[in-house]
């Protein structure tokens, strides 16, 4: 009796983030640092876009929005050709004074060298995470901690004025690792824009890495939704919840599970989900299988 009522409730679930998933609004879209990659035509740019909008994408959406805004103005039409032909040292006072949060300038800067650098070595950001994934990997947690360690491991001199990361600076905060614990919310975000067949949303610009294999990518809306819909039991948002949500979503498509992040965290995002507001609850798409009550206890 009791399986029959967990696959009842799986069976529900999945016909709801179903719908769900297939409701996605672009107004939605318009409210995500997604949106800056669907600017440009080019896939080569998208990726460019894709890889500075994810960095940044931490904190207020409004300010996020607005600050990569400032970034994008002044990289010009194509991000892939400003970021060929970038010289730090230009770059440095093209940016002097932007700021997001604890990232700065020079953070700033130190992205794009990564960028540029990944290019020249590979021809494509794609092509250098592919020489870092781990295809016999249950999913994408070995790929990250060599991208990220790899990354870190560039010369910035450049841009610091020596080979080795400052330790004031904030620019390791772009490239966490699963190895420590971290979520990696931004990195898992970033792969799902990239990898995700294009669907309206997700762009699909990389063919080497399966869907199944990503991670959901956990901020403060998916760690609180995931509690509510009883995808998760833990309370604090690091990469084994990261898993666990993963986990759950890939009862309802193992092929595909991240499918549902969007749509669920703009839940939050964009309308206004806080498990609190009864009328915003009623009229909610999940409210049938959604106990806030429960997991907040």
């Amino acid at each position: 009796m009791k399986s029959q009522t967990v696959n009842a409730h799986t069976d529900n679930l999945k016909t709801i983030l179903d719908s769900l998933y297939a409701g996605r609004s672009r107004a939605h879209l318009a409210n995500d640092p997604l949106s800056f990659c669907h600017r440009y035509r080019s896939p080569e740019d998208q990726e460019i876009a894709g890889f500075v909008a994810a960095a940044f994408a931490y904190g207020n959406v409004r300010i996020i929005l607005r600050n990569l805004e400032q970034v994008f103005a002044a990289m010009g039409p194509s991000p892939r050709r400003f970021v060929e032909t970038f010289e730090p040292a230009a770059g440095l006072r093209l940016f002097a004074g932007f700021k997001h949060r604890f990232n700065d300038h020079r953070d700033l800067c130190a992205l794009l060298v990564a960028a540029r650098t990944m290019l020249e070595e590979a021809d494509s950001i794609g092509d250098y995470f592919l020489g870092c994934y781990e295809a016999t990997a249950d999913d994408i947690t070995p790929s990250l901690v060599e991208f990220c360690a790899a990354v870190l491991a560039m010369d910035y001199a450049p841009v610091f004025g020596s080979r080795e990361i400052p330790g004031e600076s904030y620019f390791p905060f772009f490239f966490p690792s699963p190895a420590a614990g971290s979520a990696c919310k931004r990195l898992c975000m970033w792969l799902r824009w990239m990898v995700r067949p294009a669907d309206g949303i997700d762009l699909g610009l990389w063919h080497g890495i399966p869907p199944a294999k990503l991670v959901v990518p956990v901020d403060a809306h998916i760690q609180r939704i995931g509690r509510y819909l009883g995808l998760t039991s833990r309370r604090q948002a690091d990469w084994r919840m990261a898993r666990e949500i993963t986990t759950a979503l890939r009862r309802l498509d193992p092929d595909d599970p991240v499918k549902y992040d969007f749509a669920l965290c703009h839940l939050g995002i964009s309308e206004g989900c806080d498990g609190r507001d009864q009328l915003r609850c009623r009229a909610c798409p999940v409210v049938d299988l959604c106990e806030p009550e429960r997991h907040e206890a």
